[in-house]
């Protein structure tokens, strides 16, 4: 009941602020909405509430900046386009034909997409298993020394500020239930999330086989229509304007200017292009020489 007034109380501050001038710029309304979503989550959540993480994720200023999967879908389509339009150039710097080309950047593609999977997937993997076996000792540990994972609680409350005292009394009051216990303890001691535990090894295997292919495919496109110099220059065109919106979306993690950071990986990955092409070049005359 009480959560229910709350809630409606930050809807109705959140839309009469929206229409009063003399708040203008302070932000007010923003955070009435962002008071908002938290009260929603914490009373759709069962039992004990929402954790601290996940009101974190849905207040306004940590929202947008929460993400790992963000920061991997960024990563990933850069790390394709930029290794296939070099590759891509390399070979058209050696004078190769369209089809040539074509079937090298595909190539290149699927052999990278592959790579970046089978990378994640044993990374994320051998991650949750070794949370997992870390886990299983401090499970160990509680169900045979309790009272010293007690003490170990208590001091990291102690740490965090608290008194002696009430340190070891919330301490206490944890280790009487085995769940919460074990659930705190890799929490605290070990930095682990067990609800997640790194999160899925073939979610994270299949996100980076799709992204890779994603960038990677925008060099290569021309090739499917077009031959010679037209070719590599729509491919270097579109490949700059996918850079720029990759620039783009990285500012979503840093926060930097749109424009610096478009333009910026524009610079990165045009100068690894033409870096290959020089070397494809060099090549393509040595072995016709």
């Amino acid at each position: 009941m009480v959560l229910g007034s709350m809630q409606a109380g930050e809807a109705i501050g959140g839309s009469d602020y929206e229409t009063q001038p003399e708040v203008t710029g302070t932000g007010m309304a923003a955070h009435e909405r962002s008071h908002d979503r938290l009260l929603t989550a914490i009373a759709e959540m069962p039992g004990k509430g929402a954790r601290g993480e996940v009101l974190a994720r849905l207040e306004g200023r940590h929202r947008a900046t929460s993400g790992n999967a963000l920061r991997a879908a960024v990563l990933g389509a850069n790390d394709g386009l930029v290794s296939n339009l070099s590759l891509v150039m390399g070979v058209a710097g050696a004078a190769l034909d369209s089809t040539a080309i074509l079937i090298t950047g595909l190539a290149g593609l699927l052999a990278g997409s592959g790579s970046m999977a089978m990378g994640e997937w044993l990374s994320v993997q051998s991650s949750r298993e070794l949370y997992q076996r870390q886990i299983g000792i401090e499970a160990e540990e509680l169900a045979e020394v309790p009272e010293e994972e007690a003490e170990e609680l208590a001091l990291i409350y102690e740490a965090k500020g608290l008194s002696k005292a009430r340190a070891r009394e919330i301490a206490e009051q944890l280790i009487a239930d085995e769940e919460m216990a074990l659930d705190t303890l890799a929490r605290e001691e070990l930095g682990i999330n067990p609800e997640e535990l790194g999160g899925s090894a073939w979610e994270a295997a299949a996100t980076s086989f799709g992204l890779f292919a994603l960038g990677a495919i925008v060099p290569v496109l021309p090739y499917f229509v077009l031959t010679g110099l037209i070719a590599v220059g729509v491919s270097l065109v579109l490949s700059a304007v996918a850079l720029f919106v990759i620039g783009a979306g990285i500012t979503l993690l840093t926060g930097r200017s749109v424009l610096f950071s478009g333009l910026r990986q524009v610079g990165i990955g045009l100068a690894a292009a033409v870096l290959t092409y020089g070397v494809g070049s060099l090549i393509g005359v040595t072995l016709v020489g």
